[in-house]
């Protein structure tokens, strides 16, 4: 059977990369001789069309691998489009800044909450570089869980750096999805507890 995808990463000096299959799920190894036409060099972003067999180890790789044109429609390549999520980003890291400012003029929340963002999203930055990294070289990788786990206990900042900087985990919507969701709930939870009814309810137990 065949699968569509797209190379999501290429080292053209080793001659291997990964291809992300559209219908979703983990990235498949690629090697240079699993394409039939080799004259033509593999470029991240093309979209391609393989089979997949077992490698050593029992670990799936593609083969059989060709190139397809695929038209994708304005509204398709605007939504995934890596820049669109830039600006998202852009906008995202400096909002929550003023807001945290604002929560902590009106609140006055523990400084160790500032400390805590920032640790997280340290720590979530180098996860997402590890997991680019093993990416590269076809080992182990970070679960998506994990990942998401960092952001919604507060590295979703290092998270958004790291997509940006690394351009890692940009293109797959349903990442993107479950990503801005531990956003928007690790925000409104932060909100929430350093609110004055949080505290009260606190004392009152």
């Amino acid at each position: 059977m065949r699968i569509d995808g797209v190379i999501k990463s290429w080292n053209d000096e080793r001659g291997f990369g990964f291809i992300e299959p559209t219908h979703g799920g983990q990235e498949v190894f690629v090697h240079a001789k699993a394409f039939r036409n080799r004259a033509e060099r593999p470029k991240i972003g093309q979209f391609v069309s393989f089979e997949v067999e077992l490698g050593p180890g029992g670990k799936k790789r593609a083969k059989n691998v060709e190139p397809i044109r695929v038209a994708r429609s304005s509204r398709s390549v605007e939504r995934d489009s890596p820049a669109q999520w830039g600006t998202a980003t852009l906008f995202a890291i400096p909002a929550f800044l003023v807001l945290f400012v604002v929560v902590g003029v009106l609140w006055r929340p523990p400084l160790l909450v500032a400390g805590i963002y920032a640790g997280v999203s340290l720590i979530t930055f180098i996860a997402y570089a590890l997991d680019k990294s093993a990416a590269a070289r076809g080992t182990w990788r970070t679960p998506e869980s994990t990942l998401h786990g960092l952001s919604l206990a507060g590295g979703w900042p290092g998270a958004m750096l790291a997509q940006q900087f690394l351009r890692h985990k940009t293109t797959k919507a349903e990442f993107r999805a479950v990503f801005w969701g531990t956003v928007a709930v690790n925000v409104v939870t932060f909100v929430a507890l350093c609110s004055p009814m949080s505290r009260s309810l606190w004392a009152a137990q």
